[in-house]
């Protein structure tokens, strides 16, 4: 019953806008009528005083006077500025500047904790983007749910403290919350990805270390022999080594954010389809 009023007022605004421009259009074309018939008017009382036999060419002027003089008005009243229209509200916050992040933690998967993440989330002033769920790894299942790993893509306001967008996923049930800058090229499908950068590999094997980083979103991916060390000081899952043939092997680090089973599984996938590419013969 409250939302009728409102609504009514809307159409009988909407109502006396289509009048007011209705009467405009009509006055502009009875100023214009007159303006002419009075150009006539004039021109023929100007023939009419020179006395003239034949007023044929003093006529013809004066409507040609009277024809300048209808597009003059005409032009002057087409040029008169319009009523500005009161400008749209605006969300407080809406088209300010936002940052992309990409932000994995570990959670208990249980029935409620996203919906938990995404408010925690909405509350920052944040967007989710993108949302893959990854296994951890381990089949421990604890009384409270299976422990899995979420990453988020993200656009966050630039003023937001990275300090306070990770107390505020650990309060909402995060664990081992960690944040990396992202790219628009984050928000690409990961499958969809991988079947694009298999098709490349397939095509040219010499390919594979450009296509890897690509999938793993690594700057550098470096040629090794099997066998050959690597930091050992590394933190855990930051450094992966992926046999290519005897000879040589894969060596990938990303010590802002260390690589989930899955990506090892996509990597290894990608290597298998540049090794068959070489070294299966032709029919």
């Amino acid at each position: 019953m409250s939302d009728a009023p409102q609504v009514m007022n809307l159409r009988s605004g909407h109502v006396t806008k289509q009048g007011t421009k209705q009467g405009r259009s009509w006055r502009r074309e009875i100023a214009e009528l007159a303006a002419l018939f009075l150009a006539v008017g004039l021109a023929h009382l100007l023939a009419t005083l020179l006395g003239h036999e034949d007023p044929g060419p003093v006529v013809l002027i004066g409507l040609g006077v009277a024809l300048i003089l209808g597009a003059a008005i005409h032009k002057r009243i087409g040029r008169r500025p319009a009523r500005r229209s009161a400008a749209l509200p605006v969300a407080e916050g809406a088209g300010s500047p936002m940052a992309l992040w990409r932000v994995r933690m570990r959670v208990v998967e249980r029935p409620g904790r996203l919906a938990t993440v995404a408010g925690a989330f909405g509350r920052l002033g944040c967007n989710i983007l993108a949302l893959h769920i990854a296994p951890t790894g381990s089949s421990a299942i604890t009384p409270a749910g299976c422990d899995a790993l979420d990453e988020f893509v993200i656009e966050a306001p630039r003023e937001l403290a990275l300090g306070v967008l990770a107390q505020a996923l650990t309060d909402a049930g995060g664990h081992d919350v960690v944040l990396v800058p992202a790219q628009v090229k984050d928000l690409t499908d990961p499958g969809v990805q991988a079947l694009v950068l298999a098709q490349r590999v397939s095509a040219d094997p010499d390919r594979l270390p450009e296509a890897m980083a690509e999938l793993l979103r690594v700057s550098q991916v470096e040629w090794r022999r099997p066998g050959d060390t690597v930091d050992e000081g590394a933190e855990l899952n930051t450094t992966m080594v992926i046999s290519v043939n005897p000879d040589r092997a894969l060596l990938i680090r990303r010590p802002e954010l260390p690589f989930t089973p899955t990506e090892a599984a996509r990597a290894a996938a990608l290597t298998a389809t540049a090794r068959q590419a070489r070294y299966t013969p032709s029919p």
